[in-house]
């Protein structure tokens, strides 16, 4: 650390409050020294404590015979008592959507519509407008919010008439910019549980068989699954015999969902083609690709962004995708919330067209859902992989069977790769961990088994669900599973936060790496930090072999795009923009763990170096830093407006924030 930089933590608030700008000198003063006596020192700044109690410091005016305060718990985990801002917290009063649309007269919910249909009404309560220009319309040329919009002036004429720039629309037309979107008929045939799943029933039905040994199919599954995809490789129609399935596949190009939506009739004879085909019957349309003929995932050498949770989401990647990420993948969807139809869920699948080599990530702990899931996604929507969550450490998906606890459950393991596999006609990956517990690696012996059972990818990290993301990533370890992984591609993932992090995993023969949030702990004192999270720019920095002292205006500008993606994707109403103001905060609660490369003494900065409070370049790169969560608003606001009455926000991780 350049010397000049280092603050104590009362310089650094007072440096923010005598450079803000817009507050008034009286007040605002009390209000910060009354925020500042109820605030606690955030986990990551305290130092440690000697092992015969409190330092010297924190000794003074203790007499003999008083009793030391223990230290207070290090917060972890998750904030799940935080609040939740619903939409009703920002409008008392919506405008119906059919107004907004232009058919007030065909409103969908009738006379039970609780929403206004009177403009003027409306109007007067609605919020002030944010900004003199709508991403919407001077991207597209059309803002679909129209009078709902918050930056309404830019295309509203007389009559609060929603003008439409022609021209820009027709280049527009017919281009489709987000895919993977839920249609209503889909979801209608889901909740309904109308859907077809052949393919993974049939699978099914073949682990209920009983064999010779005289136990079912799940204890003799290696034979059964071989034969079952043996047969769908090789035979002809005539010899199907147990399997009932005849689908007709898409033609490239087609739309997956019609496909899904044409899906054929129940089966009612075993044996007996239900579907009734006009025109020629190709191999196609009876016979499935063999593992060894799946579209192949070209990967090599390539920088993979990892699924991320919360902040994972499509305006994020669009950020990483300029920043130089060759593969992306999809927030972690729960099977069972994709095959109910729930909108939210569907949500996360969704794929931006930039998005060149893209994937879907399931969690499941159980083989019927997650072929079933795996088989629905085949149908109806656009992925170049499919992903297995076999890493994630939290309790509420380990308790129910799923994430590391399948590196437990290995008949279960098998059956749902073995099951997934078959009904793909997409590469399928796995992400593991070292194992369970911190000293047992057990990833060495489940690594060929993932070969065998027809996993196209492994991505390992380097930790145990114990370790959760503390610890260094153990790279050693990563380069034994690579040897034993070969030929099939092991990708490392943990503790990247620089080029040269980057070369020396290369190094250790990987196919590639993960780039996505990690943590690291020194001493005792555990804090986040965070590779692509933390500077998306991380992928510009490898691919170019240098390190990017980037300005805070620079970032800043950063942010403004994530903005503007996040208008265009949740929407520029006033529900969109407290959704993008959302998710803003999250990312900005990581984003402060960022230190300038031009404040550093010495290069690269290393995941285990806890950073003291530090005083910036400018006001905009101190206030960036700070790990108050009215910082962080105060940044959103600069971008997003006034935070609506009443609002408040925490970080979805107890630690990464203080009050």
């Amino acid at each position: 650390w350049g010397c000049r930089f280092v603050a104590s933590r009362e310089r650094f608030h007072a440096y923010l409050r005598a450079s803000g700008e817009h507050r008034d000198d009286g007040e605002a003063e009390e209000e910060e020294e009354e925020a500042g006596s109820e605030q606690s020192e955030p986990p990551a700044k305290r130092g440690r404590l000697s092992e015969h109690g409190l330092g010297a410091e924190s000794q003074e005016g203790v007499g003999e015979g008083e009793k030391v305060p223990a230290e207070r718990k290090r917060a972890r985990g998750q904030n799940k008592s935080r609040q939740c801002m619903k939409p009703n917290h920002y409008e008392k009063s919506r405008l119906c959507p059919s107004v907004t649309q232009g058919c007030a007269d065909k409103c969908y919910f009738g006379p039970r519509c609780r929403f206004l249909h009177d403009i003027s009404e409306y109007m007067a309560t609605k919020p002030a407008d944010l900004g003199h220009s709508c991403v919407l319309f001077e991207t597209f040329g059309k803002c679909i919010y129209g009078i709902t919009c918050r930056f309404a002036k830019a295309h509203l004429g007389d009559g609060y008439q929603n003008i439409i720039n022609t021209d820009l629309t027709k280049q527009w037309e017919g281009k489709s910019l987000v895919r993977n979107n839920l249609s209503k008929d889909l979801q209608h045939q889901l909740r309904k549980k109308k859907f077809s799943f052949k393919k993974a029933d049939e699978y099914l039905r073949s682990l209920a068989k009983p064999h010779k040994n005289g136990g079912k199919g799940g204890k003799a599954l290696g034979c059964s699954a071989e034969h079952l995809e043996a047969s769908n490789c090789t035979m002809p129609q005539e010899g199907l015999g147990d399997s009932p399935e005849c689908l007709v596949l898409p033609e490239e190009g087609g739309d997956p969902k019609q496909a899904a939506l044409q899906s054929p009739v129940p089966i009612e004879g075993e044996g007996e083609c239900p579907i009734k085909t006009a025109g020629l019957v190709t191999d196609e349309d009876i016979v499935k690709l063999r593992t060894c003929e799946k579209k192949k995932l070209e990967i090599q050498g390539k920088l993979y962004l990892a699924p991320l949770t919360t902040c994972g989401n499509l305006p994020f990647r669009r950020i990483c995708k300029r920043f130089g990420a060759d593969i992306t993948c999809g927030e972690m969807a729960v099977c069972t919330n994709l095959l109910q139809g729930q909108s939210s869920e569907w949500a996360l699948l969704k794929r931006h067209h930039t998005e060149n080599i893209f994937g879907v990530q399931l969690e499941g702990a159980f083989p019927d859902t997650m072929t079933k899931c795996a088989e629905l996604l085949n149908q109806t929507i656009d992925v170049d992989f499919v992903d297995i969550n076999v890493g994630c450490p939290i309790d509420l998906v380990y308790k129910k069977g799923g994430g590391c606890a399948l590196m437990t459950r290995t008949n279960k393991f098998e059956q749902i790769v073995r099951g997934m596999n078959l009904v793909l006609d997409v590469p399928l990956t796995v992400k593991i961990r070292t194992g369970v517990q911190e000293k047992i690696n057990v990833a060495h012996k489940i690594i060929p088994k993932l070969r065998e059972w027809g996993a196209s990818m492994v991505t390992l990290h380097g930790r145990s669900r114990e370790q959760r993301y503390t610890r260094v990533a153990d790279w050693d370890y990563i380069a034994e599973c690579a040897k034993i992984a070969s030929p099939m591609p092991l990708f490392g993932n943990g503790d990247i936060l620089s080029f040269e992090d980057a070369n020396q995993a290369m190094q250790m023969g990987v196919s590639g790496i993960m780039i996505a949030r990690q943590v690291a702990a020194l001493l005792p004192l555990c804090f986040w930090a965070l590779g692509a999270l933390i500077k998306p720019w991380l992928f510009t920095e490898i691919k170019e072999q240098r390190h990017w002292d980037i300005s805070s205006s620079e970032r800043f500008d950063i942010l403004k795009d994530f903005t503007n993606y996040g208008l265009e994707h949740w929407g520029s109403d006033t529900q969109g923009v407290e959704k993008t103001r959302k998710f803003l905060l999250e990312w900005l609660s990581f984003l402060c763990r960022y230190i300038p490369v031009g404040l550093l003494e010495h290069l690269p900065q290393k995941i285990n170096e806890r950073p003291p409070y530090y005083i910036g370049r400018d006001y905009l790169e101190t206030l960036m830093a700070s790990q108050n969560v009215d910082d962080w608003i105060k940044i959103s606001e600069l971008l997003l407006g006034p935070v609506p009455t009443n609002f408040t926000f925490l970080p979805k991780h107890k630690a990464n924030s203080y009050r």
